[in-house]
C-alpha cells in the first residue's frame, strides 16, 4: 500500500476517531484522564491498581463512604467500559463519573476495568482483560475487597461493548465452573450481525460490522462471530449464561434498540433457569446516560440498575 492509500480515511465517526486504510486509528475528544481520590459530589474513594504490568492491564476500585456503617459487607461490581473497544478508559472522566455515581447510589463496591484497545491490541485483549481482572476481583487480593466486599454478590455491569463483554464473561463463567454471578446488567449492549433483524436500520448493521472488523479483524463469521452476534446460528446456546438475574437495557431511539430487546427476549425465552428484566428509555439514544446523567430518563435508569442489584 503506498502512502498515499494508507493516509486514506476508511472510516470517520465525527467527534469519536478516524479509521485509516492502514490501520491506524485517530482518536479526537478524548474524555481526559483523571486522577483516583476521593469524589467530593458522592464521598466515593477511588484506586488504581496494576494487574499486569506487562500488559498494563488495570483496574480502578470504587468504595462508598462507610463512614457510619464501617463493617459494611458490600455487593462487588465489576464494570467494562465502551467504546467499539477502540476508545474509552476506566480513568477518563466520563466513566470516573459515572462509576462513582453508581458506586454511591447502588452501594457497591465497584472495579472499572481498563482494558487493552483495538486496533493496537486486537480482540480478544480486551475480552482477555476483562476475564483476568474479572477472576482477579473474585479473588479477593485487594484489601478493600477482601475487607469490604461480599463475594456471594457479585455483578458484572457494562455499556455498549462493555455490555458485549459482560455477555463474553458470562460464557467463560459457565464455561469454567465460576466465580458465581449473582446478577448481570447489559446497558445497550452492542451486538449485530451481517444482516439486519426487524425493526433495525440496515446502515446501523453496516456500520457496527464495519466496526467490529476494525476491533476483530479476521473473525471467523465476521459480524455473525457468536461473540458480536449471540443470536447467530451454531452461537453457544443462551441457556448457559453464567449468572443468576439480568438486566437489559436500550434507549428506544438507538438504532441498536430493536438487536437489544431481542437478545433479552432470546435470553427470556431460552431453558436458562434465571430472570431476565428489561428497561427500555423511551425517546433516548445511545447511551445517553453517560453524557446526560441528571435528565429524568438518566435518573430513572440508575433507578432502576440500584433496584436491580438490591434485588427487585
Amino acid at each position: 500500500m503506498d502512502a498515499d492509500a494508507a493516509d486514506t480515511v476508511a472510516f470517520d465517526a465525527p467527534g469519536y476517531f478516524r479509521f485509516y486504510k492502514s490501520g491506524k486509528i485517530e482518536r479526537l475528544n478524548q474524555s481526559p484522564i483523571l486522577p483516583a481520590g476521593v469524589d467530593e459530589a458522592t464521598g466515593v474513594t477511588s484506586k488504581d491498581v496494576v494487574l499486569d504490568a506487562d500488559t498494563g492491564l488495570t483496574v480502578r476500585l470504587y468504595l462508598p463512604n462507610l463512614q457510619e456503617k464501617p463493617s459494611a459487607k458490600l455487593p462487588v461490581l465489576v464494570y467494562f467500559h465502551g467504546g467499539s473497544f477502540l476508545i474509552g478508559s476506566a480513568k477518563d472522566a466520563t466513566y470516573h463519573a459515572y462509576v462513582n455515581a453508581l458506586a454511591a447510589a447502588a452501594g457497591v463496591l465497584a472495579v472499572s476495568v481498563d482494558y487493552r484497545l483495538a486496533p493496537e491490541h486486537p480482540l480478544p485483549a480486551a475480552y482477555d482483560d476483562s476475564w483476568a481482572a474479572l477472576r482477579w476481583a473474585a479473588s479477593a487480593q485487594d484489601g478493600w475487597i477482601a475487607e469490604h466486599g461480599d463475594l456471594s454478590r457479585l455483578f458484572l455491569a457494562g455499556d455498549s461493548a462493555g455490555a458485549n463483554i459482560v455477555h463474553d464473561m458470562l460464557m467463560r463463567v459457565a464455561d469454567s465452573g465460576g466465580p458465581n454471578v449473582e446478577g448481570a446488567i447489559l446497558l445497550h449492549p452492542w451486538f449485530c450481525g451481517s444482516t439486519p433483524i426487524e425493526r433495525e436500520p440496515p446502515a446501523v448493521t453496516m456500520v457496527t460490522g464495519m466496526l467490529w472488523s476494525y476491533a476483530c479483524p479476521g473473525a471467523a463469521g465476521g459480524a455473525d462471530d457468536p461473540r458480536m452476534n449471540p443470536l447467530a446460528p451454531g452461537a453457544p446456546a443462551l441457556d448457559k449464561l453464567g449468572c443468576v438475574r439480568m438486566l437489559v437495557t436500550a434507549g428506544l431511539e438507538d438504532g441498536l434498540a430493536a438487536r437489544n430487546r431481542a437478545y433479552h427476549d432470546a435470553v427470556a425465552g431460552s431453558s436458562w433457569s434465571g430472570n431476565a428484566a428489561w428497561h427500555g428509555s423511551d425517546g433516548e439514544g445511545h447511551v445517553f446516560f453517560l453524557g446526560k446523567p441528571g435528565c429524568e430518563k438518566g435518573k430513572q435508569l440508575m433507578d432502576r440498575i440500584v433496584a436491580f442489584i438490591a434485588g427487585a
